[in-house]
C-alpha cells in the first residue's frame, strides 16, 4: 500500500513540474501556428536546405516537427512531393530535433545545460543530413506514402486558436499523468522490491560502456522505450533520490537526445515509404559513438584538471 501511495505521490509531483512546462509551451506554439511566424520561419531557412539535399519546401517538415512534434513534421510531409532521399533526410533530421521547445524545457529542469541540448540536436542534424548526401546516390523517385493523418479544421478567429490551444495543452497534461503516474508506481515498486538494485546491475556494462554509473540505468531504459520528455519523469527523481550526478545526467540525455523513444519513433515513418531499419541502425549507432566520445573528452578533461591541481599543491 505504501509503494502505491509514494509511487502516485511522486508521480502527480512529475506531472506537476513537467506540466508546468509542457502547458503553456504548448499554448504558445499553437497560437505561433496560426500567425505569420511560421510561415516567416519557414521562408528564413529554406535557403540552407540545399547543403542537406533538400528542396526549399522541405523547409516546412523541418520547422513544424522542431516548433511542435514529429506528427506535425510527418504531416507536413505529406502535403509535398519530395523525393524518397529528401523523405529519408528529412526523418533522420526530425528523429534526432523535433519537439524542441517542450523536450529543451525538460532537459534544463533536469539540469542539462541549454547550449548543450541544441548544439547536440542541430549538430546531429545537420551532419547526419550531410552524410547522407554525399554517400547516398540514389531515392530520387517520388516517395509514395502509405496513409495520411486526418486533416484537423482550420480555428475560425483568435478565440477559437485560444481554445484549441488550452484543448491540446490539457490534452497533453493528461496524456503525461496517464503515462507518467503507472510510471512511477511501477519505478516505486521496483525500488521497494530491490529490482531495481539488481536491474541496474544487469546493465551495468551498458551504462560503463558509455561512461555512465549503473543508478542512471533506469532513466536510459524508460527514455529509450517510452520517449525524452516522458523518460524525464524517472531522471527528475533519480537525479533527486538516487544520488545521479549532474555528469550522469548530461550523459545519458545526450545518449537520449540521439536515441529515444525507439520503437514509436521508428514506426510513425512507416507511413512514408521509406527504409526505417536504416533509421534506427543510425540512431542507435549515433548514440553510442557520441555519448563514448563525450564521457572519454569529459574524463580526460577531468584528469588533466586533476593533475594541473596536483602540480600546483605539490
Amino acid at each position: 500500500m505504501d509503494t502505491l501511495r509514494n509511487g502516485f505521490k511522486a508521480g502527480l509531483h512529475t506531472t506537476w513540474t513537467l506540466g508546468k512546462i509542457i502547458f503553456p509551451i504548448t499554448i504558445v506554439v499553437v497560437i505561433l501556428q496560426h500567425t505569420p511566424i511560421l510561415p516567416w520561419l519557414v521562408k528564413l531557412v529554406s535557403p540552407f536546405m540545399s547543403l542537406f539535399g533538400l528542396s526549399g519546401e522541405a523547409a516546412i517538415p523541418l520547422v513544424l516537427g522542431n516548433a511542435l512534434n514529429l506528427y506535425a513534421g510527418i504531416a507536413g510531409i505529406l502535403s509535398l512531393d519530395l523525393t524518397v532521399k529528401e523523405v529519408f533526410i528529412v526523418a533522420v533530421m526530425l528523429s534526432f530535433s523535433h519537439n524542441l521547445f517542450i523536450e529543451t524545457g525538460v532537459a534544463l529542469k533536469v539540469g542539462v545545460k541549454l547550449w548543450i541540448v541544441l548544439v547536440v540536436r542541430f549538430g546531429l542534424a545537420a551532419i547526419s543530413a550531410i552524410i547522407i548526401n554525399l554517400f547516398w546516390h540514389g531515392g530520387n523517385e517520388i516517395a509514395k506514402y502509405g496513409m495520411a493523418p486526418e486533416s484537423a479544421a482550420v480555428p475560425d478567429g483568435w478565440l477559437e486558436i485560444a481554445l484549441l490551444g488550452l484543448q491540446k495543452g490539457s490534452f497533453g497534461i493528461l496524456q503525461l499523468a496517464l503515462i507518467v503516474i503507472p510510471l512511477m508506481i511501477i519505478v516505486q515498486f521496483l525500488k521497494d522490491r530491490h529490482y531495481l538494485q539488481k536491474f541496474s546491475e544487469k546493465l551495468s556494462p551498458f551504462t560503463k560502456m558509455i561512461g555512465v554509473q549503473p543508478n542512471a540505468s533506469m532513466t536510459l531504459v524508460t527514455g529509450l522505450v517510452i520517449g525524452l520528455a516522458y523518460g524525464a519523469g524517472v531522471m527528475i527523481q533519480a537525479v533527486q533520490e538516487d544520488g545521479v550526478s549532474k555528469k550522469d545526467a548530461t550523459l545519458a540525455f545526450i545518449f537520449l537526445i540521439a536515441c529515444h523513444a525507439v520503437v514509436e519513433d521508428t514506426l510513425i515513418f512507416l507511413p512514408l515509404g521509406i527504409p526505417v531499419l536504416p533509421l534506427l541502425i543510425i540512431r542507435i549507432v549515433t548514440a553510442f559513438v557520441l555519448t563514448i566520445a563525450v564521457a572519454y573528452f569529459w574524463k580526460a578533461s577531468e584528469l588533466k584538471k586533476e593533475k594541473e591541481v596536483s602540480v600546483v599543491d605539490g
